[in-house]
């Protein structure tokens, strides 16, 4: 049961900003923008883009959010997720926080390791390491939050712009709060156990990277109980609360037109996976996807409040399908704010 007593629920949403459509990928980032307009207008509370790197899809988020900065005034605006992997943590580390300052502190950095099973097609365009995939993306992750955090990055090995030789060299522009709004996108307990002791917030989405034999919710709901558990022995309670969100697809139904316009995505989505989750045919690593929420808006309340990870959470984020039209994605967060999310205990935000 969703525990929404005392607390109000924070609405968010995820998209994938696809290239496809008669405007290329300009047209794209343009309907990007104007989806996270739209949401900011019905009071959403944050939103988030999937980063994806060689295929088409958003690859620059930082750029996109600089631009989204200037044409909303409340929005959060998150990435779910940055694979850290492959990234330049100082080169990212400077356009976050160039981005925070210019939205006003509204920067909400979610990060992952990234996928194994991709450093097959990956390391020879982005470089091997020694230490390993997920050593070498934990180890770029502690970089930029050192980095942001203000922390010396280096010592000045010969005097540079009025640096004498031997002083602290510090990433800039620093945001101040910026390092206290890092996430991690989890997919097990253990990766959940670690982001706790991290001091990260936690993202859980759409799908658990563990099998159980349990049901999805029921899984997640304990990587979140253990995340708030290590968060708290590590001692960060005493500094600020863990946030936790998590994403569902979200499709309520209105009229016959909605269901005629999702039916190729569902039946795309359900097709490769049995009645429970599991991928059919083999998979790189154990995995579960959670299901597709569709169909009245009544329906979808009553599986959202017995959800009982998404009763876990301080916040839902409405995951849209990859592919769609603006105005189809436009209808699912109006419809999503006005007929399911208040009933869950949500407001929209001033």
């Amino acid at each position: 049961m969703m525990q929404t007593a005392g607390r109000r629920l924070e609405l968010g949403f995820l998209t994938f900003v696809a290239e496809g459509g008669s405007d290329g990928p300009g047209g794209a980032l343009r309907d990007g923008l104007s989806l996270v307009r739209h949401a900011e207008d019905l009071g959403y509370d944050s939103a988030w883009v999937r980063v994806r790197h060689h295929e088409p899809y958003l690859s620059s988020p930082m750029t996109f959010f600089a631009a989204a900065s200037q044409v909303t005034s409340r929005i959060a605006l998150g990435t779910g997720v940055i694979p850290m992997r492959y990234e330049d943590p100082l080169r990212l580390a400077e356009d976050a926080a160039t981005v925070d300052l210019l939205s006003g502190g509204r920067l909400e950095l979610g990060l992952s390791n990234g996928i194994p099973p991709l450093a097959a097609a990956l390391d020879p365009v982005h470089g091997t390491s020694e230490r390993g995939f997920a050593g070498e993306a934990q180890h770029r992750i502690d970089v930029l939050r050192r980095a942001l955090a203000g922390e010396p990055i280096a010592q000045a090995a010969a005097p540079y712009m009025g640096i004498p030789a031997g002083g602290d060299l510090t990433m800039t522009p620093h945001a101040p709060g910026l390092v206290d709004r890092l996430w991690y996108g989890a997919g097990s307990e253990s990766t959940a156990v670690r982001t706790g002791r991290q001091g990260f917030d936690l993202q859980v989405s759409t799908l658990n990277t563990e099998e159980t034999g349990e049901a999805f919710d029921i899984v997640q709901a304990r990587q979140i109980r253990s995340y708030r558990k290590a968060f708290a022995d590590a001692g960060h309670a005493g500094r600020r609360d863990a946030r936790v969100s998590a994403g569902r697809i979200v499709l309520p139904f209105l009229d016959h037109h909605d269901a005629e316009a999702h039916q190729e995505f569902i039946e795309g989505y359900t097709s490769g996976m049995t009645s429970d989750g599991r991928p059919r045919g083999a998979s790189p690593f154990p995995v579960r996807y959670s299901p597709v929420l569709s169909g009245d808006p009544e329906g979808i309340v009553e599986r959202l409040l017995a959800d009982e990870a998404v009763g876990e959470t301080d916040g839902l984020v409405v995951v849209l399908p990859a592919e769609g039209s603006l105005e189809v994605h436009r209808r699912v967060l109006s419809a999503v704010a006005e007929h399911v999310a208040p009933h869950l205990g949500w407001t929209p935000a001033a």
